[in-house]
């Protein structure tokens, strides 16, 4: 048998519905949420990422505004702008798109956003809040994460997890966040002695290290649910190889688009041994800008003092 795909395409339709209820409902109370998204520089990748999280929190109905600024900027500058943001009754959500231009100290702009509009979940108050299990707002990719599990019903209670990746975005809050759901954790890194065989004794694997086809069957419990949160792009016919044990398909998507996306998973044999798993392109993706609009309304109605329910 097969293993079963966890579709993130479909959980976030599914959380997109939720949420443009829940905005008609508070816009019915005269809230429109608002999100900012700070834009520096001209990287595309974040071009491209702030467009779609604009798109999409204009879809749901929610006030949005996309601000750019040039590369050159100054860091004092853009604590002006935090600052000012910050003050404003109509923005609940505060975005700044990382990364940030190495001349600019990224911390000290990310540490300046309101706790209470940090729907990055990124300040450290924030991060204090998941420690300790209070509630807030946080981190976009390991909240969709727990989406994808708690919606596919994998049970997460008494299962041994395995995170493969220690980093602030995704590998600390995720195994966080995991442990409140009742699993019992383990965290790895490129220093684990014996990686692969502490992956193999999870039922739940999450693979988020930004190194593609990593984790190979070496690496997966037979039957295991697998979450691949890395996206790599290969555009060499000789990464292909690499990559792939039966390489032509991918081969010939090179051709045609001129790239193949793939994961932190080694996609054949994820396909063969796992129970579930998320697929590159299509799995966690998806899921990340949906948890930035389910903040941007948890925010408006934390800072209201209404409840922030969850998605």
């Amino acid at each position: 048998m097969s293993a079963r795909i966890l579709d993130g395409n479909r959980i976030r339709d599914e959380i997109q519905a939720e949420l443009a209820q829940q905005v008609q409902e508070l816009k019915a109370r005269g809230i429109t949420p608002g999100l900012a998204a700070v834009l520096v520089g001209d990287n595309p990748a974040s071009q491209i990422y702030v467009r779609n999280k604009v798109r999409m929190s204009q879809s749901l109905g929610l006030h949005s505004e996309k601000i750019e600024w040039p590369a050159d900027v100054t860091t004092e500058r853009l604590l002006e702008l935090v600052a000012s943001l910050n003050r404003r009754d109509d923005i609940d959500g505060i975005l700044i798109q990382l990364p940030l231009p190495a001349a600019i100290d990224s911390k000290r702009v990310l540490v300046a956003v309101d706790p209470a509009k940090d729907v990055d979940g990124l300040h450290p108050a924030s991060i204090g809040n998941l420690v300790s299990g209070r509630p807030g707002l946080q981190p976009c990719t390991p909240a969709g994460i727990i989406e994808i599990l708690r919606r596919s019903c994998i049970p997460m209670e008494g299962a041994r997890a395995t995170v493969i990746g220690r980093s602030d975005l995704v590998g600390k809050p995720v195994a966080m966040l995991l442990l409140h759901h009742h699993a019992t954790v383990t965290i790895c890194h490129s220093r684990t002695r014996d990686l692969a065989a502490l992956a193999r004794e999870a039922d739940i694997l999450v693979a988020a290290m930004g190194r593609p086809a990593f984790v190979t069957r070496e690496f997966i419990k037979p039957g295991a649910t697998v979450i691949d949160v890395g996206t790599t792009g290969l555009t060499t016919a000789e990464e292909i190889r690499r990559v792939f044990h039966n390489p032509e398909p991918a081969l010939a998507q090179l051709a045609a688009k001129g790239s193949v996306l793939v994961g932190d998973v080694q996609p054949e044999d994820v396909r063969e041994l796992a129970g579930a798993y998320t697929p590159v392109p299509g799995g966690v993706g998806p899921l990340t800008i949906a948890m930035l609009m389910a903040n941007t309304i948890r925010a408006a109605k934390m800072r209201r003092g209404g409840c922030p329910d969850h998605p």
